[in-house]
């Protein structure tokens, strides 16, 4: 079944396997949320969250292209890298440009409804995170520990900064803790989702952390800067909902720490801790984005 595969492969070089489109949603709902949750339903909050999704299919569609051939060494990513060969990586940027694009012109539509350029100014900035980590000359996630600092921020923390400001007009002071929190969280969390490609990034020349100084040292490290967007949320999270919520919310999002830990010994798989991270990191984000509405 030909049309079934192609469309197979299109959910894969954009990485649309269940859960992770749940993941995404939250990522680009979490700033209308904490806005004000009244709106998310809005003109434009919709808008801006269809934007930010586009970003975030055009950040995942590059990284694919750009990365097939250190996936090709990647037993874990066989899948992927055989939709990328089948569907080319031509077409596969040309499909990154046209997200991005569109994603351009619905900010600059809120940003025209609204009167302010708060939303399509993050919605640029993004997109820019992305080209710079993914494209040559400066291609970030060869560079160490910059690669998922950008990559984390820009993808998991910035763009739902989008429908923050499609809510408000400009940051509250309650919030810079909880986006210094969640940028910190998001770097930690992409390097330790990173670790375990470590063997195909030294094989084919690209620095990640992994590959540079280990995976064990990168997941203690990893864990450590967890554990510092975890203390920053926190404190975010207490200004604004109180005591309860901030330990409701450092409890959700720091779960999947404490187990890959847990899991993480001599015999560890990289790959497996990697797999069974994944629901849990949903179950925090998830839980981050109710919070707002339950407070």
């Amino acid at each position: 079944m030909p049309g079934l595969t192609w469309w197979r492969d299109v959910v894969l070089v954009h990485r649309l396997h269940f859960p992770l489109p749940l993941s995404y949603l939250a990522y680009a709902c979490w700033g209308a949320a904490f806005a004000d949750p009244r709106h998310l339903l809005g003109g434009p909050v919709l808008l801006t969250v269809a934007a930010t999704l586009l970003v975030l299919l055009a950040a995942l569609a590059l990284n694919t292209a750009a990365d097939l051939r250190t996936d090709e060494q990647d037993r874990d990513k066989a899948a992927l890298a055989g939709a990328a060969r089948r569907i080319g990586s031509g077409r596969i940027f040309a499909w990154a440009a046209a997200e991005a694009a569109a994603a351009l012109a619905l900010g600059a539509a809120v940003a025209v409804w609204l009167g302010r350029w708060a939303a399509l100014l993050v919605i640029t900035v993004a997109l820019a995170a992305h080209l710079a980590y993914n494209l040559e000359p400066v291609r970030l996630k060869r560079r160490g520990f910059a690669g998922p600092a950008v990559f984390g921020a820009g993808f998991l923390a910035v763009p739902g900064l989008a429908s923050y400001f499609a809510v408000r007009p400009a940051l509250e002071r309650s919030m810079v803790p909880v986006l210094a929190g969640l940028c910190v969280l998001a770097f930690g969390r992409t390097a330790w989702f990173s670790a375990p490609d470590h063997a195909a990034d030294a094989r084919t020349g690209v620095r990640t952390p992994g590959a540079r100084y280990g995976p064990r040292r990168t997941l203690v490290i990893s864990c450590g800067v967890v554990a510092a967007g975890l203390a920053l949320l926190g404190c975010g999270l207490w200004w604004r909902y109180g005591p309860g919520w901030a330990v409701a919310g450092v409890v959700a999002e720091g779960a999947f720490l404490a187990g890959m830990i847990a899991l993480a010994g001599p015999r560890g798989s990289l790959s497996r801790m990697r797999r069974l991270a994944t629901p849990i990191v949903l179950a925090g984000d998830l839980t981050l984005v109710a919070i707002p509405l339950l407070a």
